[in-house]
């Protein structure tokens, strides 16, 4: 009989049967099984000297993990975690939280989420390596290794465009300091480099760009003579303003200053060098960001200019990630393999039997020190003058790895379009190898979760 409205509701939840549900219930059996997991997240949790036994309770190590998890799992933002967390009772059981207890809001999850660290994270995902190598998932005996590059969350960068970064953000906290009562002077010349921003991004003519920019230049300059000028009164002046931790307002504006100064000043001399004196500034000594300052400058086969980190991937058969490497700089691929064969002999206490490679990881010196290490086969996807016979025991070994190495190309694609690999959202260098090594377990806790329900 179908009813228009049910004039009597459950008292007791229904219990959630569903596919995605059933995943989530063995990712918290694998989370479970391994409590020196939740013992090294609360150890990031209390470092700092946070006593654990002092203060209101705040989430547990088991909570933290869960949502970290959840938030890679499903792409989430902080407040649609916090709503997801209060709606869903998979979610809740998850974390590890009853049906009564009160989900901690976003600003709670962000802060404690973020004391997680990389190195955390990695020896979780080797825990999970070890119960995938009992129940024969993978062994870690056949990889393969490509790169790839996660972006930092920054916008195109361009000269003026930085230039007009540091003016406005300069003459914010100095707008802040002057309401909070501290006696710095200076000119707003925001509007005035806006302006010249624009100007030199649209200029027909390279002397109307010129011009755009000598100007630019001018107030850029200005404005770090004012926060240079600004500093001594932010410390020395005495002051009633605190903010809401109890800290002096002009002591927290002037450690922002104490940040940006320097990288605007670096911005300023890229500038001349590139527009006023013809000069091209390598990747090295340019900054692309001054918010994110770490970020690299990575090209691409001469065709493509990415603004992030350069990752090495190694994955296995199972299609689990069995290690990341977050780069520094902008590396050859060839530097690589062997520092990948050795971390793999770390995680596995051996070198894997075999390994496929990307063509960019070719070299005779590095076949030269991967059979040293004592690789069987190893596969070059372009050989480069390297014979067949050299690398693997017979050509139709070598074929089976190249086809075989296609297939990290699908497994990198499945990183970035469903666990946040794509962009980086996390400010800074350390929060960046966070959040990768975050997309990283996620993705390896639902794919193990998987293969126990196959």
């Amino acid at each position: 009989m179908r009813k228009t409205v049910h004039q009597q509701r459950r008292l007791v939840p229904c219990l959630v049967n569903h596919e995605h549900a059933v995943e989530l219930e063995e990712i918290k059996r694998l989370l479970d099984a391994h409590l020196e997991a939740y013992e090294m997240v609360h150890a990031d949790l209390v470092a700092g000297g946070i006593d654990p036994d002092c203060g209101r309770k705040g989430m547990s190590a088991e909570q933290v993990l869960g949502a970290a998890v959840i938030k890679q799992l499903e792409g989430y933002s902080y407040e649609e975690l916090a709503f997801h967390l209060v709606d869903s009772s998979s979610y809740r059981a998850l974390c590890g939280f009853g049906l009564g207890d009160e989900v901690p809001s976003a600003n709670t999850l962000q802060r404690n989420v973020k004391r997680v660290r990389a190195e955390t994270l990695e020896s979780i995902n080797r825990l999970l390596l070890v119960d995938a190598k009992k129940a024969g998932v993978e062994k870690g005996r056949t990889v393969r290794v490509d790169c790839t590059v996660e972006e930092t969350n920054i916008h195109e960068p361009t000269d003026s465009s930085l230039l007009y970064d540091i003016v406005r953000v300069i003459a914010r906290l100095l707008a802040q300091a002057k309401q909070g009562g501290y006696a710095v002077e200076f000119m707003n010349h925001t509007r005035r480099a806006k302006r010249r921003n624009l100007g030199a991004f649209n200029a027909n003519n390279k002397r109307e760009r010129r011009k755009a920019y000598r100007d630019l230049l001018k107030v850029s300059e200005a404005t770090l003579d004012y926060a240079l000028c600004a500093l001594p009164v932010l410390v020395e002046q005495p002051n009633a303003v605190v903010d809401i931790r109890g800290a002096q307002l002009g002591e927290g504006i002037a450690l922002e200053l104490e940040r940006y100064l320097p990288l605007g000043r670096q911005v300023v001399a890229q500038t001349r060098r590139r527009v006023f004196e013809g000069e091209q500034v390598p990747a090295s000594d340019k900054v692309v960001s001054i918010f994110e300052p770490h970020t690299d400058v990575i090209v691409k086969d001469r065709r493509e200019t990415l603004f992030g980190h350069k990752l090495c991937l190694t994955t296995g058969r199972s299609g689990l990630v069995l290690d990341c490497i977050v780069l520094e700089g902008n590396p050859a691929d060839s530097t690589l393999p062997v520092q990948v064969v050795e971390r793999q002999r770390d995680i596995y206490h051996r070198p894997p039997r075999q390994v496929a490679f990307d063509g960019g990881f070719a070299s005779r010196a590095n076949l030269a020190d991967l059979k040293e290490l004592e690789v069987k086969d190893v596969a070059f996807s372009k050989r480069r003058g390297i014979a067949v016979s050299e690398m693997a025991k017979s050509t139709w070994v070598y074929k089976k790895l190249r086809r075989f190495r296609a297939g990290i190309e699908g497994g990198i694609s499945f990183l970035k379009r469903c666990f946040g690999l794509g962009r980086c959202l996390w400010r800074g260098f350390a929060s960046f190898r966070a959040y990768t090594w975050a997309g990283v377990l996620s993705a390896n806790l639902l794919m193990l979760a998987r293969h126990a329900m196959a």
